[in-house]
C-alpha cells in the first residue's frame, strides 16, 4: 500500500460517505431503522380493529390498508384485507419485486402460479415468489376476503 497524503484521504473518506448513503440499512437488533419512502418504522405493538379499518371500495369490492412500514430490521412490510366480488380479479396477473402471502379468510380463490391454477378455501395460503408472475380470482358464489402481506422492496 502506498502512503496517503491529506488529499487523498479526503477524497477515500468523502467516497466511502457516498457509499454509505447509498448502501440499504441493516439495523442490529436494539437499534431502529430511519423511516423510509416506504413508511414508518415499525417498532411498536398495536391492535388493528377490524371495524376500524379504513374502507376502500372499487369495482371489484372492497380493500382495507391495516399497515405500511419497515421492520427495525430492515425490511418493507405492508399489509392489507380485500373483499373480493364473486368472478372478480383484482387485477390481471403481474409480477414484481417482493414477495406476497395471500390468506384466505373466506370463500374460494383460484391462484394463478405461474400459469398453473391452483385453489383454496378458507384457511388457505398462497406464496407469490419475487419476480414470478401471479393473480387472483374469486370463483367461488360469494365474496371471498383475503389478507395480503407484503414483504419486502419494490
Amino acid at each position: 500500500m502506498t502512503n496517503m497524503n491529506r488529499r487523498d484521504l479526503c477524497v477515500a473518506l468523502s467516497s466511502l460517505a457516498a457509499l454509505a448513503a447509498a448502501t440499504p440499512i441493516k439495523a442490529q437488533a436494539g437499534s431502529t431503522v430511519p423511516a423510509s419512502v416506504e413508511g414508518p418504522v415499525l417498532s411498536e405493538q398495536k391492535a388493528y380493529p377490524f371495524d376500524k379499518l379504513p374502507v376502500k371500495t372499487g369495482p371489484n369490492g372492497e380493500t382495507r390498508a391495516i399497515l405500511q412500514g419497515v421492520l427495525p430490521t430492515g425490511e418493507p412490510l405492508e399489509v392489507h384485507e380485500t373483499a373480493l366480488l364473486p368472478g372478480h380479479m383484482p387485477h390481471l396477473a403481474h409480477k414484481h419485486r417482493h414477495s406476497e402471502l395471500v390468506l384466505i379468510r373466506e370463500g374460494t380463490v383460484q391462484f394463478d402460479n405461474d400459469g398453473t391454477l391452483e385453489r383454496a378455501g378458507a384457511g388457505g395460503v398462497f406464496f407469490a415468489a419475487s419476480g414470478v408472475m401471479h393473480g387472483i380470482k374469486n370463483v367461488g358464489e360469494t365474496t371471498a376476503n383475503y389478507f395480503i402481506v407484503t414483504i419486502g422492496h419494490e
